[in-house]
């Protein structure tokens, strides 16, 4: 019985054995698919005819004004969404407001409703026939086809971010740190500064770090409020549609390797600051 029983005990831990390995294959095997292989292609395409049409690609006008037009979109919407976000997250935390849930909701709204829909709002709201639309033609004011459209549409998309890694952070926290600053004589403004940010400066690095990468990067919303004029409304990822329908694909290659650069450094940072934050939460709890 004992023999036999060893006998079974072998035979289920060599099974389980390959269990892991079949499951990590089939994991790469997916990444490999969705990730890595495209990924290898943009860099494989942007670099076929060498490094010179490469580097020509990137000093076209259109090209310049469709990365300074992003730049633009995320120096904008970064820092208005890292305040609200940080005034959001306070206020959800440290204040007593009722219906926290429902706001919490309407905070998390960009990521479910589809970024077309949103820019589809936005003319809805301030198009010519929109419901301000009249107002703002009298007034000579343009939304949609400009850039306010478009700096909106980013927004909206990019809004959650700073809110949601801060709140878990202010709540994991608790008072006790700004209560006792507050008992020594420290004003509202100083705890803010010396307390609150030090504390969740880790959690706000990282949710500007996605905003930012959503702002850069967003295409449906953008496209639908921009009109896609080349030159004029055209961001860097319309830039790389357009390119590409136009049959110039080195171009879009070449756009669509600064952009993916970019989601790699984010990645990067995206790790280091993940590390830190768990570090500042060990020596928090």
């Amino acid at each position: 019985m004992t023999k036999s029983s060893s006998e079974n005990k072998l035979q289920q831990n060599q099974q389980k054995s390959w269990v892991p390995k079949v499951l990590i294959a089939i994991a790469l095997l997916y990444l490999s698919l969705v990730i890595y292989i495209p990924t290898a292609n943009v860099f494989f395409q942007a670099f076929k005819s060498g490094v010179g049409p490469f580097l020509a690609n990137l000093t076209e006008p259109n090209f310049l004004h469709a990365a300074w037009l992003t730049l633009i979109l995320a120096l904008i919407t970064v820092p208005v969404n890292t305040v609200f976000g940080l005034c959001a997250a306070w206020a959800l935390t440290r204040g007593k407001i009722p219906g926290r849930a429902v706001i919490l909701s309407v905070i998390d709204l960009p990521f479910s409703i589809s970024p077309v829909v949103v820019g589809l709002m936005i003319v809805l709201l301030y198009g010519r026939n929109g419901w301000f639309g009249a107002w703002l033609v009298e007034n000579d004011m343009r939304i949609i086809f400009a850039l306010p459209g478009m700096v909106l549409a980013t927004a909206f998309v990019s809004m959650p971010f700073v809110a949601r890694e801060v709140i878990p952070v202010l709540d994991e926290i608790g008072k006790e740190q700004e209560e006792a600053a507050q008992t020594l004589g420290a004003n509202g403004w100083q705890i803010f500064w010396r307390v609150t940010i030090p504390n969740v400066r880790w959690g706000l690095l990282y949710g500007v770090l996605l905003t930012n990468a959503r702002a850069m990067g967003e295409f449906g919303a953008v496209s639908v409020v921009s009109g896609n004029i080349g030159g004029l409304t055209q961001s860097l990822p319309l830039f790389i549609e357009d390119a590409y329908k136009q049959y110039q694909t080195e171009a879009a290659f070449s756009a669509a390797l600064i952009l993916a650069m970019l989601a790699l450094v984010t990645l990067v940072v995206k790790e280091i600051l993940e590390k830190k934050s768990g570090h500042s939460t060990k020596k928090v709890l």
